[in-house]
């Protein structure tokens, strides 16, 4: 008798950093043995622009190849697009991988995760990820994209839940013979360490990321002091989170 084969998952790639970001590149990479890949991105980059959605103006497509697409809009209208228009079956959309963390409060303002927050809203299965970016260290996708692909690979045997995604952040400096922890955490809500310089009538923001307060066992001191993958499982409702939910 035959065997019948595992139907391969269907996989929508998006990102904020634009179509031609490396971290999208290297998405590509490690999620090759995992399914198939269908990209809707962003035409350019779009990172900070949160939840922003184009309602009354036209919204370009250009089909740069048969599963690869670019977006004139925001990375939740390619989302909106790829789920509504291209690929409705989808078995999972991941956003990224984001050049930069996506930690704490920055979830209300990162263009990444408003890409898995609007697959959520629309039913599928959803993960961000980003690679924290030490100071003065270079990034090596191909590192990144190794230990994304085992993250993802265990993450993908877990349904977050309705109403519910996953926030994954890398830390860094990584090397790919490292055995990189990962642990399943809160989201640390504090404000990020910041002022304004004023020059004239201007207003310059002036902080770093690298300084930010950081509460410990949440999502930031686990990534930047701990050297793990900060794991959140994030809801649709404000500040809705479950991270003991028993995950081992």
């Amino acid at each position: 008798m035959k065997l019948k084969r595992a139907k391969r998952l269907k996989l929508v790639l998006t990102n904020d950093d634009g179509i031609e970001a490396p971290g999208l590149d290297a998405l590509v990479q490690c999620v090759r043995k995992l399914g198939d890949a269908i990209i809707v991105a962003p035409q350019r980059a779009q990172s900070g622009i949160a939840h922003r959605v184009t309602t009354h103006d036209p919204i370009r497509i250009n089909r740069l190849g048969q599963y690869r697409h670019s977006v004139d809009g925001t990375p939740a209208d390619c989302v909106r697009i790829a789920l509504k228009v291209i690929a409705p079956d989808a078995s999972w959309l991941i956003s990224g991988i984001n050049a930069g963390a996506n930690l704490g409060s920055d979830v209300y303002n990162s263009g990444t995760v408003a890409a898995a927050r609007e697959a959520t809203i629309l039913g599928c299965r959803a993960v961000a990820v980003s690679q924290y970016i030490a100071k003065d260290q270079p990034v090596d996708w191909a590192i990144t994209a190794h230990h994304a692909q085992g993250v993802l690979q265990m993450l993908f045997r877990r349904d977050p839940g309705a109403g519910y995604f996953w926030n994954v952040n890398l830390p860094h400096p990584l090397r790919m013979d490292s055995e990189i922890a990962y642990q399943f955490c809160g989201l640390d809500t504090q404000p990020h360490k910041y002022m304004y310089r004023q020059i004239g009538a201007d207003l310059f923001y002036d902080g770093t990321i690298h300084e930010r307060p950081r509460e410990p066992g949440k999502d930031v001191a686990v990534c930047f002091d701990e050297g793990r993958i900060a794991i959140t499982r994030i809801g649709l409702g404000t500040n809705d989170q479950q991270p003991d939910v028993t995950l081992s």
